[in-house]
């Protein structure tokens, strides 16, 4: 079973239940079952022992928040260990226009150092998910997608 780690950070809820719709979509693979965990009780013991990594922040300043930059500066104790995971991100911003992009840009570049293999997408929300405050009914399904293109891509490199 292709295990993967959903790590999120969630102020107001909002991109906790984006990190929920991430899970749904995961679990939608044969093969993958989905943990979620909140950044203040992540460690580096779960990003080595997971087969897949999505990260999930709320959008600070075109960035991902600072307790989320915090555990990826953390990651460099097991550098090196992440080589070969597949990785994805996710972000819930205050509108449009207001540095998503950039935060999902700033996640996946530190999963690229960390050797991880990431899917981007052709037709649509290229980088990861993103969502405008509280996911509405197309952000939700946004995020189970991202989740089950990690999970599928997870499983297939795991064969």
């Amino acid at each position: 079973m292709v295990r993967v780690l959903i790590v999120y950070d969630s102020r107001t809820g909002n991109t906790e239940r984006m990190a929920a719709s991430v899970a749904e979509g995961v679990r939608k693979v044969d093969g993958a079952d989905a943990s979620v965990v909140g950044i203040e009780k992540a460690k580096l013991d779960d990003l080595e022992g997971a087969d897949a990594v999505i990260l999930g922040s709320p959008t600070y300043y075109g960035n991902m928040s600072g307790r989320m930059k915090e555990l990826i500066d953390k990651s460099f104790n097991i550098h090196g260990k992440l080589k070969g995971k597949v990785g994805g991100a996710f972000t819930s911003s205050g509108g449009t226009a207001c540095g998503a992009e950039t935060a999902l840009l700033a996640m996946l570049q530190a999963m690229l150092i960390h050797g991880m293999v990431v899917q981007g997408r052709h037709d649509d929300k290229h980088y990861g998910a993103a969502a405008i405050e509280a996911p509405n009914d197309e952000e939700a399904e946004y995020c189970r997608d991202l989740g089950s293109r990690v999970a599928s891509l997870a499983v297939a490199l795991n064969r």
